[in-house]
């Protein structure tokens, strides 16, 4: 396998055309003879490039709207020619076959056109043939064409060739045609993940997944491991797509509880009002509603102080100074909203390890997701938990029917509750969480533990008593026993949310009408693992 390969004729056809003159001009200023087919031709042309169509090069017209035009053995014998057979330079000569040293091709924009929610037919125009085949054929052939699938890699393309009088090494060769193999199989991953869905296969025989590398991690979720964060391409609203405005580089855990904390805060519309969500370790340790964001910050802090401390603060409106002040006070490591003041970036200057990140707008936390985790020689696919409760769909089971102000602070910790791992309690009382149990292996110890960290922030803050007293307890899945509910009494709750059907529904009903207590099934329960 040879290092230096020669670079004389390079074929062009791509969908987006960002720096296509420029790479036009740079290869032909270089002695490189251009080939190419439609528009990517014409844009050339336009441009002052002298530049030969595909079908003069195989003597075979275009047709079919375009579908046939390289699917030719002139082009893939061009591509696919080994240099170092005399065979294959024979079989070259006999039938007028031309070396293809360079391939750059994008291809036809599927996945945007399926973002755009494009029509069945519309899908299927746009998946490129002709391209990923061509693309096949030339990274297979690395060890003596290069090809470049990526806007990105046009400068080290001719950097390497600068660097080696117009030739390329085989070590950008192999790294391109890697990359190329990568994007022909995101391509594939998109067709058949949208094809799936559009004929309503929910579990398709084969399934494949894609990501496009986004940056290195320091470490993943510890030192000895090694990471790296991929994009999905999708767009959503996140941690992901956001633009970070300063502090050093994100790690592997603050993305994911950045992510956790997004999520959760976009339960609650803006239009609703401010909402503040402060995460640490993925769970919520503090989540409030609040007439300013200020308001709502300051009610999620006080729900567990101690926990805040090198949280995540997410926020459903764009950050304003008063807010970032009070964020500023104790150490935090990243808040993302969507959107900052002017104001509010100065007073972050100041703490340079802080990172600020700012999104487009929410993640629409109604839209449907395939999420998946990978297993031991396996991968688990499932729809993400998009189920929302509304007043209308809860049952009133107890004597006693919750206030129209109870009610309101039942969906509150359910949407909460949704976002805390299982076994999940929240106590919430005004818009605000005031005692939150998370990740206990009984339903029980997490009431309990909820209770215990409002009883310590009652006393912290100099309060009479703990703020569960008066409050409204979501329990993420069923109570088992009436213990757990025994226990929320016991902290002064007095409404309950929760899924219902276990089969001692009865005992547990009984038990609530006599604590006094009211209560709502919703029929839907929010197991988080």
């Amino acid at each position: 396998m040879t290092d230096l390969a020669p670079l004389r004729r390079a074929l062009i056809s791509v969908s987006d055309k960002t720096g296509l003159t420029e790479l036009g001009h740079a290869l032909a200023a270089r002695g490189v003879e251009l080939l190419s087919t439609g528009g990517t031709a014409k844009a050339l042309r336009d441009a002052g490039l002298a530049v030969r169509d595909v079908s003069d090069f195989t003597g075979f017209p275009e047709m079919m709207d375009g579908r046939v035009k390289t699917l030719h053995p002139v082009v893939h014998g061009g591509l696919l020619a080994r240099r170092d057979l005399e065979s294959h330079r024979d079989a070259m000569v006999e039938h007028n076959i031309g070396p293809i040293d360079l391939l750059v091709v994008n291809l036809y924009p599927f996945e945007e056109t399926v973002a755009k929610g494009a029509d069945f037919d519309t899908c299927i125009e746009n998946i490129d043939i002709g391209g990923p085949a061509m693309i096949r054929s030339a990274a297979k052939n690395h060890a003596f064409v290069a090809v470049v699938t990526d806007v990105q890699d046009y400068d080290l393309l001719l950097a390497d060739m600068d660097a080696n009088a117009g030739q390329t090494t085989l070590a950008l060769r192999q790294r391109l045609a890697q990359t190329a193999y990568a994007r022909t199989a995101a391509y594939d991953t998109a067709v058949s993940t949208w094809m799936a869905g559009a004929i309503g296969d929910t579990t398709p025989r084969r399934r494949s997944f894609a990501g496009t590398y986004k940056q290195t991690m320091r470490y993943g979720e510890n030192s000895h491991q090694a990471a790296a964060f991929y994009t999905d391409g999708t767009g959503r609203p996140g941690v992901a797509t956001a633009v970070q405005h300063q502090g050093k580089e994100l790690s592997y855990n603050n993305i994911n509880d950045t992510d956790a904390a997004f999520e959760l805060v976009a339960e609650f519309a803006p239009a609703d009002g401010p909402a503040v969500a402060i995460i640490k370790h993925a769970n919520p340790c503090g989540v409030a509603r609040g007439a300013t964001l200020l308001e709502a910050y300051q009610n999620a802090f006080d729900c567990d102080r101690t926990s805040a401390f090198g949280g995540i603060v997410a926020l459903n409106q764009p950050l304003d100074e008063a807010t970032a002040k009070a964020i500023v006070e104790i150490f935090t490591e990243v808040v993302i909203a969507p959107g900052a003041s002017d104001a509010a970036k100065a007073v972050f200057a100041a703490k340079k390890n802080l990172r600020l990140l700012t999104t487009d707008g929410l993640p629409d936390v109604t839209a449907p997701i395939t999420t998946y985790r990978q297993v031991a020689g396996g991968m688990l696919v499932q729809d993400k938990d998009t189920g929302h409760i509304g007043m209308d769909d809860l049952k009133v089971v107890t004597k006693l029917a919750p206030s129209a102000a109870q009610m309101i602070d039942l969906l509150f910790a359910w949407k909460v509750a949704k976002h805390v791992k299982s076994n999940a309690i929240v106590y919430v009382k005004n818009g605000a969480t005031v005692g939150v149990g998370a990740g206990q292996m009984s339903r029980l110890d997490s009431a309990l533990i909820a209770a215990k960290k409002a009883e310590r922030m009652a006393e912290a803050m100099g309060l009479p008593a703990p703020l569960t007293i008066g409050s409204a307890v979501a329990s993420d899945a069923f109570f088992p026993f009436a213990d757990g509910l025994m226990e929320a009494a016991a902290a002064g709750a007095t409404c309950v949310i929760q899924p219902g059907g276990s089969m001692r529904d009865d005992e547990v009903i009984a038990a609530a009408d006599a604590a006094g207590i009211a209560m709502v099934f919703t029929g839907m329960r929010h197991f988080r693992h």
